[in-house]
């Protein structure tokens, strides 16, 4: 009897299907093991691992975005005199325009645990790599859901220029 070629795609992603969805209903102790330390579960704060009884996805130190998350990206000028003002946090330095980097939200900065780390940002179709060098701190005034980028991350990204300032993004770490 001769099988059809779909039928291995379909029972692997059914496979898959049921695999994912027994673990999102997993319940857990807070006093459990989960893993060891060099599995992705070991990795995590013990006390993030298990929220009301259900798995967590939260890193030790700053907050593990391992989907996309939506955001505000606005444009920030990293540069002496530019509109950033202060050096940026990561490093007390001033960065150029044409460099790849952003500043983050409070709660995603996360008292610089994200310093120096890529993320991945996209808008529309394209998707680029941005370094994390400073904050937007939100007890200043900056929302709490900002990814304040440079003109290079703008340029990078193909936003029409008639469009910088303000417009809608996701992101995730890299």
């Amino acid at each position: 009897m001769k099988q059809s070629p779909i039928i291995f795609p379909i029972l692997f992603c059914i496979l898959i299907t049921l695999f994912l969805s027994s673990t999102e209903a997993q319940s857990c102790n807070s006093n459990e093991k989960l893993a060891g330390k060099n599995s992705l579960l070991g990795r995590l704060n013990d006390s993030d691992r298990c929220k009301n009884g259900k798995f967590s996805v939260a890193s030790k130190g700053s907050p593990l975005v391992v989907g996309n998350t939506n955001s505000i990206m606005t444009i920030n000028s990293f540069e002496k005199g530019g509109d950033g003002g202060q050096p940026s946090e990561c490093d007390g330095k001033y960065h150029s325009d044409d460099t790849l980097i952003v500043a983050l939200s409070s709660k995603w900065y996360n008292h610089g645990q994200r310093c120096f780390k890529l993320i991945n940002i996209y808008y529309n179709d394209k998707s680029m790599q941005a370094t994390v060098v400073d904050e937007c701190d939100s007890n200043k005034g900056c929302r709490d859901d900002i990814v304040d980028a440079s003109k290079a991350v703008w340029k990078a990204l193909e936003v029409p220029k008639d469009e910088f300032g303000e417009t809608t993004v996701t992101w995730s770490d890299a």
